[in-house]
Order: structure tokens, then sequence, then C-alpha cells
């Protein structure tokens, strides 16, 4: 269920690219190395990284990661991932 609070994590709809880009941020590139990565234009890309501010209410690329990685929107070296249950399950 989803609450009618923007800031609600549950509320918030990233798009695939969106994702992308967060996980790209998370790997430490500048904004310029993100376009070069995805032969996207750098204003692309800073309208992209705004976005995702703008809905997360982070006010920067720390504060972003943070969120993500509470959110479940991305994985550092094996924490806060989760595990997906085998396909074939318990024999």
């Amino acid at each position: 269920m989803t609450t009618g609070d923007p800031s609600d994590p549950l509320n918030i709809s990233l798009s695939a690219r969106e994702i992308e880009i967060i996980e790209l941020v998370a790997e430490g590139l500048t904004n310029q190395e993100i376009a070069d990565r995805l032969t996207i234009s750098k204003r692309t890309v800073d309208n992209h990284v705004s976005n995702v501010f703008t809905k997360t209410g982070s006010k920067n690329r720390v504060a972003l990661l943070n969120w993500a990685m509470d959110n479940g929107k991305i994985c550092r070296d094996g924490f806060n991932c989760c595990a997906l249950p085998d396909a074939d399950g318990p024999e």
C-alpha cells in the first residue's frame, strides 16, 4: 500500500534509466563519465540526476546513495543485499 506522502519510498517511481544512473553514481562516476559511458549528453545526465534528487528528497550524491542502499536500489559489496530464493527450492 502506498501513502500520499511523496517522500514515502513505496510511492517513488524511478525509471530503469534513473536506476542505472544511481548505479553509476555509486561507482563514483562523474556526470561527464556517466554521459560517456551511456553515450548520452552530460546535460541529459544532469537532468536525470536532478530528477532523482527531487524524487528521493536527496540533496547530494552521498544522501542519494544512502537512500538507494536503504531502499534496496543498489547493493555495495554484499552489504544491504537481499538474497533471492533458489528457483528450484530446497530439495
